[in-house]
């Protein structure tokens, strides 16, 4: 299976080498030559368009929470684990606050600890990724243990 190239843009590798592509939705998609995921998160307040490929639709309002805490939790834990051998696509409409925030949780369950997900999802996505201060939070209150809650 081909993998993303990490040296595409709002490809975020991971420190197990998982590589996850944060995007927004309003944003045209990357250039055909670029491979399409083969699973998607997506971060909306309202239902996503049909794409050809599998996704996972969380509301999650614009500069908000996900509105199902226990859902999204699920979502994000099938992505991470997807990630470690499929091209797994994460996006909201801008592909900052919502995406940087569930790229953060995922970097938690990847091992980085949630004090610290904020400043590696800014450092190695996007240095505006995460927007709001309750997204932070959410982030900080996101454990990387199995079964926990978000």
């Amino acid at each position: 299976m081909e993998r993303w190239d990490e040296r595409t843009p709002g490809v975020l590798r991971l420190p197990s080498g998982r590589l996850v592509r944060g995007r927004g939705l309003r944003h045209p998609l990357p250039p055909e030559s670029a491979p399409p995921p083969l699973y998607a998160l997506y971060l909306l307040g309202h239902q996503p368009p049909t794409v050809p490929w599998e996704f996972t639709w969380i509301r999650w309002p614009d500069f908000r929470l996900p509105t199902d805490r226990t859902a999204a939790r699920t979502a994000l834990t099938e992505a991470w684990e997807r990630a470690a051998g499929e091209r797994v696509e994460v996006a909201c409409g801008g592909g900052r606050g919502r995406t940087g925030t569930a790229l953060a949780c995922l970097a938690v369950l990847d091992g980085v600890p949630a004090e610290e997900a904020v400043g590696y999802v800014r450092a190695h996505y996007d240095r505006r990724a995460v927007e709001t201060p309750w997204q932070r939070r959410y982030v900080r209150r996101f454990s990387g243990t199995a079964g926990a809650e978000a």
